[in-house]
């Protein structure tokens, strides 16, 4: 089993960068490893039990699809963060991962990401550690790219960042 963490300091407020994380409409506009996310199941009201089928690009022109269900999802204020498992069709093969954002100020946040895996079936196991490695790789700019899509669009959720201080008076 393999397993891959990261932290990443984020310049806009936790309640922003959830909504874009939750805004599956918008992960193609940010996110080189995704074509799609189709919505099987909402879930219930927070979105625990959410079903997402996500299309991404492959090698040589291939389309992937992973299933991913969500749990223990928490919505703020003094955290935002979910769990998904990535559903294989082969028993054993089943990853896991944790989204976790941490207020760290009324304009940042912290992202926590950790993604657990472990393939058991010839030939994918023998490359596992490269497969993985591309995977990490195109996580982190995942990440890295809707931190900067949110600096690039301003308007996008506004209502959730704080007011800008008012001007100095003149004096």
């Amino acid at each position: 089993m393999r397993e891959h963490r990261y932290t990443l300091d984020i310049p806009h407020p936790a309640p922003r960068m959830w909504a874009l994380f939750q805004d599956y409409d918008r992960w193609t506009e940010y996110a080189p490893m995704v074509n799609a996310v189709e919505i099987l199941h909402p879930g219930d009201a927070s979105g625990n039990g959410l079903l997402r089928r996500v299309l991404y690009p492959m090698p040589f022109g291939r389309q992937g699809s992973a299933l991913e269900l969500v749990t223990d999802v928490v919505s703020g204020p003094d955290e935002f963060a979910y769990t998904y498992t990535m559903i294989s069709r082969e028993p054993g093969n089943d990853q896991t991962g944790r989204v976790r954002l941490e207020p760290t100020g009324p304009t940042s946040c912290r992202l926590h990401f950790e993604e657990r895996y472990h393939l058991t079936k010839a030939p994918w196991k023998w490359f596992e550690g490269r497969i993985y490695s591309f995977i990490n790789k195109k996580n982190e700019e995942s990440m890295r790219a809707a931190i900067d899509y949110l600096s690039t669009h301003p308007q996008y959720r506004a209502d959730l960042a704080p007011p800008a201080p008012a001007p100095e008076p003149p004096g």
